[in-house]
């Protein structure tokens, strides 16, 4: 790292090399790694932050893109998606172990097949310290399909989630925007 770039605290590196020495990068790959890291100064800033997970089709990525707006209009509060992250990843679930564990808050916005993240929910209910920051806003639909839109790994997770008090179902956006608000 270069005078110029931000700090980045220690534990927070400390975590990171780890993930990172138990995969096989290069130093070149480390070093990119880290610099893409180095570039999120706001999640260590803030009181809160949010890793918003979801759907990046052109409709379903305005509602996520509405969740990550909403939750960057708190106070001292900065929410991103993945893609926010730049830099060339070769490995999609490093990356999002990587800014899963930065995080004070997962959040997933999930749409009927395909939601975007269904590697990333077996994650967040394998994994004790993901799921506790995992929050899914969950869209339910009034058709027929209303009773299984999701699939059975999805409701799974549904209904982990719920026993938790952590899933919140909406149907419109404006229902979507009311769910938003009470995420911690």
């Amino acid at each position: 790292m270069t005078g110029d770039d931000p700090p980045v605290p220690e534990d927070v590196l400390a975590s990171a090399t780890e993930r990172l020495e138990a995969e096989d990068l290069s130093l070149a790959d480390n070093e990119e790694v880290l610099h893409a890291l180095s570039e999120l100064r706001p999640i260590y800033e803030s009181e809160r932050s949010y890793f918003v997970l979801g759907n990046y089709d052109s409709e379903p990525i305005r509602r996520l893109n509405l969740v990550v707006d909403r939750l960057n209009r708190r106070r001292d509060a900065y929410a991103f998606r993945m893609v926010d992250v730049r830099g060339e990843w070769d490995n999609g679930i490093q990356k999002f172990c990587l800014l899963a564990d930065l995080v004070s808050h997962v959040v997933g916005v999930a749409e009927r097949e395909p939601s975007g993240f269904l590697v990333e929910q077996g994650l967040l209910a394998g994994t004790e310290e993901y799921f506790e920051k995992t929050h899914v806003l969950k869209r339910t639909y009034p058709d027929a399909e209303a009773d299984h839109p999701y699939g059975w790994m999805e409701d799974g997770v549904f209904d982990l989630l719920e026993s938790a008090d952590r899933l919140h179902e909406w149907h419109t956006e404006d229902d979507l925007l009311e769910v938003v608000e009470e995420l911690p």
